[in-house]
């Protein structure tokens, strides 16, 4: 016969085995079944769901490479570098507003039209976005800063052609 205590410590054990069980399953959920964020596109934009828009926020960067030119203080003097070779586009925060600094690289070959790359650092810092344009046609580089999910303003910086 089983007393009252042997009975509380079975039921005891088979919460914890059932607790530990669910907490196992929802971490494999968490860490294998969920898209990892740096996979997806982000969405800090209304347009950056469409299919010819491609929106990144970018990783800290130390290297900075490519040709590379300011917005006028109007568009939060953010800084913009293309490497052509790369396909890589850097944004800096030139003023401590709170607002994210952005640039846009405009392409007219290829089904992605728009690519947006956000930098949400902070003042002072260097982000890294690695796209994948096509190499021909006529490109535009712009850079400014985000207002909004539905508002941003850019200032047009320079523009370059390849055959």
């Amino acid at each position: 016969m089983r007393t009252i205590i042997d009975r509380l410590w079975s039921k005891l054990n088979r919460t914890v085995r059932r607790g530990v069980a669910y907490t196992l399953a929802a971490s494999v959920v968490a860490v294998f079944g969920l898209p990892a964020a740096a996979m997806a596109e982000d969405d800090y934009y209304w347009q950056c769901g469409e299919s010819y828009i491609s929106c990144q926020t970018g990783v800290t960067a130390g290297l900075v490479e490519g040709q590379c030119e300011t917005a006028s203080a109007a568009f939060a003097s953010t800084s913009v570098c293309v490497d052509y070779s790369g396909d890589y586009v850097y944004v800096r925060d030139g003023k401590a507003d709170g607002f994210a600094a952005m640039a846009q690289i405009i392409v007219d070959e290829g089904s992605v039209y728009t690519r947006f790359c956000r930098n949400n650092h902070g003042y002072g810092t260097w982000v890294r976005c690695n796209f994948n344009w096509a190499e021909a046609g006529y490109h535009q580089a712009l850079g400014g800063y985000k207002i909004s999910s539905h508002d941003m303003e850019f200032d047009w910086l320079w523009s370059w052609y390849d055959n």
